[in-house]
């Protein structure tokens, strides 16, 4: 199964939990270590979002997903999770595996920052008592590191690059600063509403003193690489007030509890049939207690009072469904070719689910499934409603369509 078009960059020092959170998250077998740089390599896997699926509201008794799962009348659509390197203080400066750690985050639609909430590890991510070291600095850190870097890369010979602008006459601002920040995947429109936003874009590009620059580069970076925190290991006593903590020192970065050692040792158990667990639940039932020892039956105990209970779930889907659903602003729309029967040319029930940008139109869905049908598009059908809708309907999350085509496409 293929991961959708969302990319989710995990990123931390390490030994914060990084790579048990991808495990958990991916159930792909990786290093999991208690040492500095572990993954060297970035892991590349699929992780899943969790929405309720479409058949459940439609009253379906049923569906046939193909390009997702359904597990008890839950959705996951997946999307590509990204574990780079840990991250070290001088990052930016090629210290550890910064320059690496660096160009693989460029690759992230969004950004899953894991910091240890219990504060122990330190900035170098060798680990100390529980407390020692702030995860309030450790997020500072990482914002630090990722921020400099692409000021750094922005402003490397700026004043030749700024003269040429201004002087060339036959390129606008957006389209060059655009083409400055290629290599960082930052999206146009990002550029256009910063600049319009601070007013630089009435500016000369020679004449943005340091601060521009940096105020720049600072919105940029929040609206090009938006941020979830991922306050790990909540279980540890005294994390709970740092999670707090987090929240008051960045409102404007989701926070999201979590323990991903608890969501692996759940799947792993789930897997093996001695525990009843869909990921992203807030509770799980033991199937047979017999079966487990006592160390195993005390260990989800505590999972069920320190996590479950405290935090409503081990927070690993959580994360994920917080960074595609509210700070990329994802909706999950079902596309079909038969409006009346919710299925494709095969007879499959909701075989298929995509995400798109909430605002997006049936054409945009189109272009989605294939560039020739979204050029090509017609009108869509919703099989909701049954209506005929044109380009300039806007889709709402759930939405199943029929995309119409001319020249025989679907």
């Amino acid at each position: 199964m293929e991961a959708g078009n969302i990319v989710l960059g995990l990123v931390g020092k390490t030994n914060v939990g990084k790579s048990t959170f991808f495990a958990a998250a991916t159930e792909v077998p990786v290093k999991i270590e208690n040492r500095p740089f572990v993954t060297i390599e970035p892991n590349v896997g699929v992780g899943y979002a969790r929405k309720r699926c479409a058949h459940v509201e439609l009253g379906l008794p049923r569906c046939d997903p193909v390009n997702s799962l359904c597990i008890e009348g839950w959705r996951f659509i997946p999307v590509k999770l990204l574990d780079v390197a840990g991250l070290v203080p001088g990052a930016h400066r090629g210290r550890g595996l910064g320059n690496r750690f660096l160009d693989d985050v460029r690759k992230a639609d969004a950004l899953l920052l894991v910091v240890d909430a219990s504060g122990s590890t330190d900035p170098e991510g060798v680990p100390v008592k529980p407390g020692s070291y702030d995860p309030v600095e450790e997020v500072g850190l990482m914002l630090g590191e990722i921020y400099e870097w692409m000021l750094q890369n922005l402003a490397s010979d700026w004043e030749r690059f700024a003269r040429r602008v201004d002087t060339a006459g036959n390129i606008d601002l957006v389209t060059a600063l655009s083409q400055r920040l290629s290599g960082f995947e930052i999206p146009r429109g990002v550029v256009a509403e910063v600049l319009e936003e601070t007013g630089l874009g009435e500016k000369r590009l020679s004449s943005w003193g340091r601060e521009d620059l940096r105020l720049f580069v600072k919105l940029v970076l929040e609206r090009g690489k938006p941020a979830v925190i991922v306050a790990n290991k909540v279980d540890v006593p005294g994390a709970e007030e740092n999670v707090e903590r987090l929240r008051s020192s960045y409102p404007g970065i989701p926070v999201v509890p979590a323990s991903a050692l608890a969501e692996l040792m759940l799947r792993r158990l789930a897997r093996e049939g001695r525990v009843r667990y869909i990921p992203g639940d807030p509770d799980f039932t033991v199937k047979d207690p017999g079966g487990l020892g006592g160390k195993a039956l005390k260990a989800l105990e505590l999972v069920r009072e320190r996590v479950m209970k405290r935090w409503g779930g081990t927070g690993v889907v959580q994360a994920i469904n917080k960074a595609v659903f509210d700070v990329l602003d994802m909706i999950a729309v079902y596309p079909v070719e038969d409006p009346n029967r919710y299925t494709d040319r095969e007879g499959r029930i909701l075989p298929d689910v995509v995400l798109v940008k909430r605002g997006s139109t049936p054409r945009d869905l189109a272009y989605r499934i294939h560039t020739d049908l979204g050029k090509t598009f017609l009108y869509a059908v919703n099989a909701k409603t049954k209506q005929r809708v044109g380009e300039g309907y806007r889709l709402q999350d759930g939405d199943v369509v029929k995309i119409v085509a001319a020249a025989g496409k679907r």
